[in-house]
């Protein structure tokens, strides 16, 4: 998708430069004939006047017109964000490489920061603290290892765990399973599930052992059923009891009033990317909305765009993990899983809530 200042307007330039619009930082640069210097269209500097201004593509087309670079907000340095970011990136990298944990205090130092502003930034950035980070990496690293067969106790020392019983205390959390289950594809694993209408339509809400683990939206009771077997093809279903049926009362109040905190156990499998996505996606406040790429930046992977919308349309529980918040660079709606009148509802909704 183009960049909203690809094709524009010098005078559309000069509105971001007045504005210090850091939208249109990584977009052109801004040079003043009286002082030879070029700028960020955000740089803090005083505003020169209109007249004195020239724009460009980049930074080496104003140094190759004779101008030199701010030394106030550096244009030819990536931007403060941009840096922080990639420390974050650089951090992750480091994780993923290593087959051992590794503590706050020697991960911060790798990255050339204190822990207290690594910690805080990597929260931040991902979504979540380095430890929850390193948990889902193992995760993923499991699943993948049990996936392709590989004998459960072997699994588990490849994917990072220090012992075999530091993993048996948290498998439930990890698997939602046994590891043995897992690597038999969930066999055996029940799972209950209820469905009913709403103001969306018809809704599906199933739970494992660990929490509510899908929440679909349809408009037929048999086709989502289907779903759910299709997610869940080696796991017994079964109707939900009336204990169950309380809970998905609860599930429904949110359907109806997306606004809500959820305070119901969840069961949210997925990559460690996917999580990343996910976390992010629950902080977007109802009645906003958030762009792909502004969630690929927020997780500290501002090139993986058409991955963050493969997470968002791999999300098994609508509404509680808000894919509806998230449009298109230009604010239009985009594909949902559950249909675009349905993201276009949830959001008139949420919009109404919040102007009540």
């Amino acid at each position: 998708m183009k960049q909203f200042f690809d094709e524009v307007s010098d005078e559309s330039r000069w509105q971001a430069v007045e504005t210090r619009d850091n939208r249109a930082d990584e977009q052109f640069v801004f040079a003043v004939k009286t002082t030879g210097i070029c700028c960020r269209p955000s740089c803090s500097a005083r505003h020169p006047l209109r007249k004195n201004v020239l724009f460009f593509e980049n930074v080496a087309a104003a140094v190759d017109a004779g101008f030199r670079p701010c030394k106030r907000c550096q244009p030819d340095k990536p931007a403060p964000e941009q840096q922080r970011i990639d420390r974050i990136t650089e951090a992750c990298r480091i994780l993923e490489a290593s087959s051992e944990p590794i503590v706050l205090a020697e991960l911060a130092v790798r990255v050339a920061m204190s822990p207290f502003h690594f910690h805080r930034l990597f929260k931040q950035v991902t979504g979540l603290t380095p430890h929850a980070w390193q948990k889902a990496l193992r995760a993923k690293r499991l699943r993948e290892q049990l996936n392709e067969g590989e004998g459960v106790t072997r699994a588990v020392f490849e994917a990072g765990y220090q012992s075999g019983s530091n993993f048996y205390q948290q498998a439930n959390e990890v698997l939602g399973m046994t590891a043995k289950q897992y690597r038999r594809g969930g066999a055996r694993a029940t799972i209950q599930f209820v469905v009913g209408s709403c103001r969306l339509g018809e809704f599906l809400v199933a739970q494992s052992e660990r929490g509510i683990c899908a929440i679909l939206l349809g408009n037929d009771a048999q086709s989502l059923i289907h779903e759910l077997e299709t997610l869940f093809p080696n796991s017994s279903l079964d109707v939900g009891d009336e204990s169950f049926a309380r809970r998905v009362a609860q599930v429904v109040s949110v359907l109806e009033h997306p606004g809500q905190q959820v305070a119901l156990p969840l069961d949210i499998q997925g990559t460690a990317f996917q999580q990343q996505v996910w976390q992010a996606l629950r902080q977007i406040p109802a009645g906003q909305t958030a762009s792909y790429s502004d969630i690929a930046q927020r997780i500290g992977k501002p090139q993986a765009v058409r991955a963050v919308a493969g997470a968002c349309a791999a999300n098994k529980l609508a509404v509680v993990i808000p894919c509806h918040r998230v449009v298109r660079n230009d604010g239009a709606l985009s594909g949902y899983r559950w249909g675009v009148d349905r993201k276009r509802q949830l959001l008139e909704i949420e919009a109404k809530q919040r102007e009540e």
